[in-house]
């Protein structure tokens, strides 16, 4: 490598941290801060790359699909052009890529491309993110910014949402529990991302619970 480790980690978070100055705040600099918190909390507990983990954890959201026409090569190509511009090695720049684009909740719609120990921890740090009190947070949060409804209980979650479907959802963000979040603890990949996603599970059953029994005035 042409410069160490620490510094491509340092110029990577403060790339990211430039970059999305002004983003939603559900996918802001504070969500990806949170998520690389999280991938280097587990990583230690396995057996993986750590300089691959914590690139791919700030980078994973430089550039959502969601904020950008649904275009699902933008993230990996923006990530790939800023790492080869500070000299990283091209094996860890295709690792890297290779995670954004296979990690999504909605890229498990499809037969994923690819997987490896780093993918399956940066994936769980980002999904325990989606959960817990961050995750009922940011959920309110981004269906403020899309201007949905909060609930209605005339539009029942869909279950068997295609990947399109999912991609394309107007629905009320109650809904998106019972369609994403609620689905993710059982599907961690590392013991710690189980351990903690068990406490924040519950946590949103708990809130579910207190949302709709004040929403029918019982409590």
């Amino acid at each position: 490598m042409l410069i160490e480790d620490g510094q491509l980690i340092d110029k990577t978070a403060e790339y990211v941290r430039q970059t999305l100055q002004g983003a939603e705040a559900g996918h802001d600099w504070w969500h990806i801060q949170r998520v690389w918190n999280n991938a280097k909390l587990i990583g230690r507990q396995e057996a993986v790359d750590m300089l691959v983990v914590e690139l791919a954890a700030l980078l994973h959201d430089i550039a959502d699909s969601k904020f950008y026409g649904g275009d699902e090569e933008i993230g990996p190509e923006m990530a790939g052009l800023f790492l080869r511009s500070i000299d990283t090695d091209a094996a860890i720049v295709e690792h890297v890529q290779q995670i954004i684009r296979n990690m999504s909740f909605k890229a498990s719609f499809e037969k994923l491309s690819f997987t490896s120990p780093e993918l399956q921890v940066v994936q769980d740090a980002d999904r325990l993110d989606a959960i817990g009190a961050i995750g009922i947070a940011r959920a309110f949060t981004y269906g403020g910014f899309k201007n949905r409804e909060m609930h209605n209980p005339d539009i029942a979650p869909n279950l068997n949402m295609s990947k399109e479907e999912y991609k394309n959802t107007s629905a009320p963000t109650i809904n998106h529990f019972h369609e994403k979040l609620l689905l993710l603890k059982d599907r961690m990949n590392t013991s710690t991302g189980k351990m903690i996603a068990q406490q924040r599970h519950a946590f949103m059953e708990q809130y579910l619970e207190q949302f709709y029994a004040e929403w029918e005035g019982l409590k």
